[in-house]
C-alpha cells in the first residue's frame, strides 16, 4: 500500500507594511549661488524651473526647505548626488534626510 502525500502546505502569515518615507531638506548657506541651487533642484530632484525657484527662495528666507519625500534608498541617493555636485563646484551646500 503506497503512502499518500498531502499537497497542503502550511501557510505562514507575513505582515506587509508600507515602507517608511524620508524627507530630504536643503539648507541655506552664504556661499552656494542661487543659480546652482536651482540647477540641483531641476536635475537631481526633477523640479520644474518655477518650482525650483520657489524652493530656492523659501530656503533663502527660512534657512531650510523640504525638497521631496522618498524611500530611504532614494532619499539618500539624491542627497548624496546633490552633495557631490556641490563639492565638485566648491560649494558647501548641505542636505539632510529625516524620517517622516
Amino acid at each position: 500500500m503506497a503512502q499518500e502525500q498531502s499537497n497542503i502546505k502550511d501557510r505562514q502569515r507575513t505582515s506587509m507594511r508600507v515602507p517608511r518615507k524620508y524627507t530630504v531638506f536643503i539648507h541655506n548657506d552664504d556661499f552656494t549661488t542661487m543659480e546652482f541651487v536651482v540647477m540641483v533642484l531641476t536635475t537631481v530632484f526633477h523640479k520644474s524651473i518655477e518650482e525650483a525657484e520657489q524652493l530656492m527662495l523659501q530656503v533663502h528666507h527660512s534657512d531650510k526647505a523640504p525638497v521631496g519625500s522618498y524611500s530611504y534608498d532614494v532619499a539618500m541617493t539624491k542627497a548624496s548626488r546633490a552633495t557631490e555636485m556641490a563639492r565638485a563646484e566648491g560649494f558647501p551646500l548641505r542636505l539632510t534626510v529625516v524620517e517622516e
